[in-house]
């Protein structure tokens, strides 16, 4: 069963990968007491997620801090090593929190994961973004399709905040 607006996130601790060596990060710390849009792409340098996704979020930055969001946290169901090259690739460093979630063990638990095998992926999370507080949904915006950025980002976002 998906998450849905007025649920709490579940507890699940991430990978990053930070001063040369990979880190654990509870989701608690990341959220607690904290306004966090936290959004999540099928697959780091996937041309959707590389192209449209992040970038929506990265030029749309400072609109969310100026509208009280304390984080911008990504989730991707690859490997911590991944996400550190991406966010340089990016620019994202310092801005967007890489969050890795190899086994899709928060993707699984948020009933936000599709089955990418056709593509050689494997287990991949949906395409979502959510505005989370203090641990609580407030909005939740998944897209239809994988290859698409029609609900999912910044925008979106930015209109829930008001």
């Amino acid at each position: 069963m998906t998450i849905a607006v007025g649920e709490r996130l579940p507890d699940a601790t991430f990978k990053v990968f930070k001063d040369g060596k990979v880190e654990d990060v509870p989701l608690a710390e990341v959220v607690a007491g904290k306004r966090v849009v936290l959004f999540a792409v099928p697959g780091a340098f996937t041309p959707t997620c590389h192209l449209k996704h992040v970038p929506s979020f990265l030029e749309r930055f400072d609109e969310l801090r100026a509208k009280g969001v304390d984080t911008v946290a990504c989730v991707a169901v690859n490997d911590p090593f991944v996400l550190d090259a991406w966010a340089k690739a990016l620019g994202a460093e310092g801005r967007i929190l890489m969050l890795a979630d190899g086994n899709a063990t928060f993707t699984r638990a948020i009933g936000l994961a599709f089955d990418g095998s056709a593509l050689g992926l494997g287990t991949r999370s949906k395409r979502y973004a959510m505005l989370v507080e203090d641990g609580v949904v407030k909005a939740l915006f998944v897209e239809e399709a994988p290859g698409q950025v029609e609900v999912s980002g910044a925008d979106s976002i930015l209109e829930a905040l008001g």
